[in-house]
């Protein structure tokens, strides 16, 4: 047999790639690794417990998890995709819409096609900063509908917003809440945005390994002490995760919690602004967002692709690149770390972009911010037509734009007035969306 994955993992490790991307021990340099040994890759026998019945080491590790008194953890070894999975289905029984904005992660969806649960869409602001969804808005309808709130927190690209307040809307009107925290396991730490485990969020899950050091899969779901539905809840992490969780992931879970309670910014921040300062001299502009380990790099007329490839070419790998820019997820750096900084700023320098036959003309794509409602149907009947001619139709796959690659209209929407004209406005800007081709999108049959 030809290991055709080890072959490439193995030739790019040779690479010396420097990691500017999840997960967050990036490639090993950034946090302790070494319990990573086959020895310790072991299954439930005599004293270790079982983690879908913890009352004994798994029991008091996850007790020692202590970022916030309000809060229970549990390990999460299938991803912050069980959470979510888990916490909507809880709510299945419940009468009443999931409320979600237009930003949530594909798991969400999932599990609202799982348990046949319909969902309000709130109105999500853009950011002007990034172009990207950002703010979901509260309206008074979601208090006669709502039975669940889903809050994506922070987005992608790092970018916060006034969540105290919409918690605090929700709880008022007696919807629990669920926090995607995933890209903010590190929220706490000095000189970074507060966690929603802060303003008593209901549920709150945390993508430790992409921004801890923790391996890829690794996750935590906080649970506060009052929040409904606990039982069904852990009922559903059972079917949701596997029933063989790797004890090489719960432990770097520990690990990684442990470098959260004892890291300290400040060498965090001196080589932030010393790499700042370098990107600029260099010639890059650098979009500093809420979140201080994400950084936003542009280069005058030339499309986040082509920067991708030149950094690439330097062995430099981003998490990933829209039309205008590169966004990068920086190290926690520390003290005695072992992140090649100093190869990182060479890199940098030697960076060449070749810039001819490119467009100067690099547009981000329109998003489609207004609510709407998400309903599971089954969509064995499906059509193809020119999106012209889709008004009133059902949706029958997601529309996404790239970038950003977010769904921006979803699987049974019924299409309207304006959700056409800003599919024109796709179609004729030339633009990459998921789910059109040629001018024509998938629909519900209804005939």
């Amino acid at each position: 047999m030809q290991r055709k994955l080890w072959q490439k993992l193995n030739n790019w490790s040779k690479m010396q790639p420097i990691s500017m991307h999840v997960p967050g021990h990036k490639n090993g340099t950034i946090g302790d690794m070494n319990f990573i040994n086959p020895i310790y890759d072991i299954t439930e026998i005599t004293g270790f417990d079982d983690l879908h019945h913890p009352e004994e080491v798994l029991y008091d590790s996850m007790k020692c998890i202590q970022k916030h008194e309000d809060y229970e953890a549990v390990f999460l070894v299938n991803g912050t995709t069980s959470g979510i999975l888990a916490v909507i289905q809880a709510f299945q029984s419940i009468q009443g819409d999931v409320c979600i904005g237009r930003h949530s992660h594909k798991s969400v969806f999932n599990a609202l096609d799982l348990g046949r649960q319909c969902a309000h869409i709130m109105h999500t602001q853009v950011s002007h900063q990034t172009g990207q969804y950002n703010q979901p808005e509260w309206s008074s309808e979601l208090a006669k509908k709502g039975k669940l709130g889903v809050v994506t927190y922070p987005n992608y690209y790092g970018e916060t917003f006034d969540v105290q307040k919409l918690i605090q809307q929700f709880h008022e009107a007696h919807i629990p809440v669920l926090v995607d925290e995933a890209h903010g396991a590190h929220f706490g730490i000095e000189g970074f945005p507060k966690s929603t485990l802060e303003y008593g969020a209901d549920y709150v899950v945390q993508s430790y390994h992409k921004t801890l050091p923790s391996l890829t899969m690794t996750s935590m779901l906080f649970i506060h002490k009052n929040a409904p539905y606990q039982e069904r809840v852990k009922h559903w992490l059972q079917t949701f995760q596997s029933s063989s969780p790797s004890y090489l992931f719960m432990a770097s879970l520990e690990q990684a919690q442990g470098f959260y309670e004892t890291y300290q910014s400040d060498v965090f921040f001196e080589k932030r602004q010393i790499l700042i300062k370098h990107l600029k001299d260099c010639g890059y502009t650098v979009l500093e967002v809420d979140d201080p380990l994400k950084l936003v790099i542009r280069k005058r007329g030339v499309s986040g692709e082509l920067l991708k490839s030149a950094m690439e070419a330097q062995s430099i790998f981003v998490e990933l690149a829209d039309a205008q820019s590169v966004l990068w997820v920086l190290p926690l750096w520390y003290t005695h770390d072992r992140f090649p900084f100093k190869v990182l700023l060479k890199c940098i320098t030697h960076i060449h972009i070749e810039r001819s036959g490119q467009s100067q003309n690099h547009k981000q794509a329109k998003l489609y911010t207004e609510k709407g409602r998400y309903t599971p149907e089954d969509m064995s009947e499906i059509q193809t037509i020119p999106y012209e001619k889709a008004l009133g139709c059902t949706l029958a796959q997601h529309l996404i734009p790239y970038p950003p690659g977010v769904p921006t209209m979803y699987k049974g929407e019924i299409i309207t007035k304006n959700m056409i004209e800003l599919i024109r406005y796709w179609h004729t800007q030339k633009m990459r969306v998921e789910g059109m081709r040629n001018g024509k999108i998938k629909v519900k049959d209804d005939l």
